[in-house]
């Protein structure tokens, strides 16, 4: 299952095709979104919590640590309603099928620090169990976003069901096994995000969204790529814009604009769609489809929920250090003011490619083209999107340290390296790619670092 999920999820990332015409028959009936059933915030807390509610010792699967102390609460919910269930060509083949689902909330526990927008996260299951893939704590809490995260496929919600059957055992999304291929994935997500626009049952504690984006990575993205392409124009949006990351995104010309972000990893041709007043693309030199940050951040609650991490033999040493995370969160804030304003994302340059068909790289092997951080354009070690090896190592990229022969002699002297560094990501900023905050982390990283000083 991991492997065959695997191939599915390189094989829908880059590849662009011609537009379509619009999916859905114009003649089709359009139905609005049922809202469902919301019970919570469902009680128990990890291990250590000094909270006493509690359902048998249980707590939510990958609970985030550390929100208190940015101000935020995590709750879980349970969602029951009756879902419409579609194939992949988006043709309804069930109705009012039941199902109960979780999602998980992180928000800001003061309104007065919510910036109003939801990021709506449609749960990876490329490992067999539910991915918080695009929980970034850092920016997401210091923006004051709110993040769901929705558990809509069958493989995560089954681990859930086997991994804490006091907490999960009740959870379907298959209809009772009549639909196991997640026929109803599309539209348990789609009522997760009208509940959420609705409020129902305080699924967002006090505060009120205003704008609501779908977000999804990788396997996901697919998934929300079937949905916008071919489900949602037989239904009514829920969801203000779409940020469709490291993986496909779609070709259908919609009302809803779609921020299409992908990692060096993902780009495996110079054939693209183009930009256009609905759809923006941009491609991150040097960064990996599933780099160190999120490896990094993940491994201690995998180790605390499943007793270890996994680990991997790859070909070269994994991950990637370049952070995609980075210009993901400037691109939340170009989508809330595309969609609230009707203000276009700045454009990026595409990766850069060789007569022969492969990635075009310079001396030290490093991507041409893309958005380049300050670890691309100034780099202290090959930061690459490709390796190979077992599963999923195909997906972590590369991270090779470059010698201390190599960094003295592109850096001199520190204070060189550290200019050189905040020059390159104050033009990031200046383009759009990069938020000011994290171009200060990057030039904190560099005075700290040791490069030039010998």
């Amino acid at each position: 299952m991991v492997v065959s999920l695997a191939t599915v999820l390189l094989g829908t990332g880059a590849t662009a095709t011609a537009l379509p015409t619009e999916a859905a028959d114009p003649a089709a009936h359009r139905a609005g979104t049922a809202e469902p059933r919301v019970s919570g915030p469902v009680a128990g807390s990890v291990p250590g919590d000094p909270k006493a509610d509690d359902v048998d010792g249980t707590y939510p699967w990958l609970s985030a640590p550390g929100l208190a102390g940015a101000g935020y609460v995590e709750e879980e919910f349970y969602l029951s309603g009756r879902a419409d269930a579609y194939s992949p060509e988006g043709e309804k083949v069930a109705d009012d099928v039941p199902y109960t689902t979780r999602i998980v909330v992180r928000r800001p526990g003061n309104p007065a620090r919510f910036n109003g927008t939801v990021l709506t996260e449609w749960q990876n299951v490329s490992a067999g169990y539910d991915l918080d893939a695009l929980w970034a704590p850092d920016q997401i809490t210091r923006a004051g976003y709110a993040w769901v995260g929705v558990s809509a496929q069958r493989v995560g919600v089954d681990q859930l069901r086997g991994w804490s059957p006091a907490r999960y055992g009740h959870l379907d999304v298959t209809g009772q096994g009549r639909f196991t291929a997640d026929e109803m994935s599309y539209d348990v997500y789609a009522q997760a995000a009208a509940a959420l626009r609705a409020g129902t049952g305080k699924v967002l504690g006090p505060l009120r969204a205003r704008t609501l984006l779908g977000i999804g990575a990788s396997q996901s993205a697919g998934r929300m790529t079937v949905y916008y392409d071919r489900v949602l124009p037989r239904t009514e949006p829920v969801f203000d814009g779409y940020g469709f990351v490291v993986g496909s995104a779609p070709t259908r010309k919609g009302g809803e604009p779609v921020f299409h972000v992908l990692s060096e990893t993902d780009v495996r041709t110079p054939l693209r769609r183009d930009d256009d007043n609905g759809y923006r693309r941009w491609e991150v030199s040097g960064a990996a489809h599933s780099g160190r940050y999120g490896q990094a951040y993940r491994e201690p609650l995998l180790t605390r929920d499943l007793g270890a991490a996994p680990t991997f033999s790859c070909a070269r040493p994994p991950y990637s250090e370049v952070p995609l995370h980075h210009v993901i969160a400037a691109a939340y804030t170009h989508l809330e003011r595309w969609v609230e304003h009707g203000v276009l994302p700045p454009a990026a340059p595409p990766l850069e490619f060789a007569p022969d068909g492969t990635k075009a790289r310079d001396a030290l092997g490093l991507a041409r083209g893309g958005i380049r951080l300050s670890q691309v354009g100034v780099p202290t070690a090959l930061n690459t999107g490709d390796n190979t090896g077992e599963t999923f190592c195909v997906l972590f990229g590369t991270h090779v340290p470059f010698t201390g022969e190599q960094l003295n002699r592109m850096y001199p002297t520190h204070a060189g390296y550290a200019a050189r560094v905040a020059a390159a990501d104050a033009r990031a900023v200046r383009e759009g790619h990069l938020l000011p905050a994290d171009a200060i982390v990057n030039l904190r990283d560099a005075v700290s670092s040791d490069v030039g000083r010998d």
